[in-house]
Order: structure tokens, then C-alpha cells, then sequence
């Protein structure tokens, strides 16, 4: 079972595989995309910049600034997207028995199916080597990071797109009624 526009709190946006087969179908992958991810992004580049520039006020070792910028982008792009993925799981459980919780749950393992496998690899060795050579290699800690995270997103969202859309095709972000999850 796939989900549908009329599944999602934003009603005229359309999943990745359902645009592919409608006229416009381009651009409404690319409205989807923005509009899904853009928020986030913003939050966590605002936060990668304020932690990397707040380590500088201590330091000017360039692993120091990469690690308290890895840190803040993680936080606020998380925060957001956490945010998100409950608002449209909420939306789907709030007349259930124990909806928020069903939704707060639901929340935690779509953000582990969507970004675990590609937050690991980015987190723990992609990210980190791109912001460190970024401030290493730029004579602007600021300009360093924002190369860094442009390599490092690159890298991440080719992976966090197909894992999202494999979620969406299984039907995972779907909350299915009672008799249909015991069959």
C-alpha cells in the first residue's frame, strides 16, 4: 500500500514515485524535496555555523571547529525534521487509542528507516573528514564549513532519498487501520 497526497498534511505535494508518473512530475518531486528538507536544512546550517563559530572563540584547530559544527548541524536539522515526521504521523493517529504515543514512536523508527544507514556513514566518517578539510583548507572557518557541508549533503542525500522512498513504497509511512496490520 502506498500513500497518497491525501495521506500527507500537505495535501498537493506528491511522493517521489506517484510524480514520476504525472505531468509536471519533475518539479513536483523537486516541491516535495524542498519543501520536506529545506526547513531542516536551514536549521541545522544555522546551528553548524553558531557551534563551529562559538569553538573559535577557544580554538582555532580546525578538528575542534569541525566537531562543534558536526554537532550543532545535527541538532537542529533533527529537531526539525523530528518535528515534521510527527506533525504527519499525528495527523494519522490522533483519533487512535494512545495516539501520540503511536505517533512519537512511529516518529523515531521512520527517522531511523529514512536517515539511520546514511547518518552513520555521514556522521561518523564523511562529514567530519569534509568539515575538517573545509576549515582546514579555506582561510575562512565560516567558508570551510558551508564547503564541507555541501560535499558531506551531497554524499547524504543521495542516500536519505532512497531510503525515504523505499519507506513511501512499502507503505511505512502510512498508519494502516487495525484490520489490515492483522492480516
Amino acid at each position: 500500500m502506498s500513500s497518497t497526497p491525501a495521506a500527507t498534511p500537505q495535501a498537493d505535494v506528491v511522493p517521489a514515485h506517484e510524480g514520476a508518473v504525472k505531468p509536471g512530475g519533475r518539479r513536483r518531486r523537486l516541491v516535495f524535496w524542498v519543501r520536506r528538507y529545506l526547513p531542516a536544512e536551514i536549521a541545522g546550517t544555522a546551528a553548524m555555523i553558531a557551534a563551529g563559530m562559538l569553538v573559535t572563540l577557544w580554538t582555532t584547530a580546525p578538528i575542534a571547529i569541525a566537531l562543534a559544527a558536526l554537532l550543532g548541524e545535527s541538532l537542529g536539522f533533527y529537531l526539525v525534521l523530528a518535528a515534521t515526521i510527527y506533525a504527519e504521523q499525528a495527523a494519522q493517529t490522533v483519533h487512535r487509542p494512545h495516539g501520540r504515543r503511536r505517533a512519537a514512536t512511529r516518529t523515531v523508527l521512520l527517522l531511523l528507516a529514512e536517515f539511520g544507514p546514511a547518518e552513520l556513514l555521514d556522521s561518523l566518517l564523511i562529514r567530519p573528514a569534509a568539515l575538517f578539510l573545509g576549515v582546514l583548507l579555506l582561510p575562512d572557518a565560516v567558508w570551510g564549513l558551508l564547503a564541507g557541508k555541501l560535499l558531506a549533503d551531497l554524499v547524504f542525500y543521495a542516500m536519505a532519498a532512497g531510503a525515504f522512498t523505499f519507506t513511501d513504497r512499502a507503505g511505512l509511512r502510512v498508519v494502516r487501520p487495525k484490520a489490515e496490520v492483522a492480516r
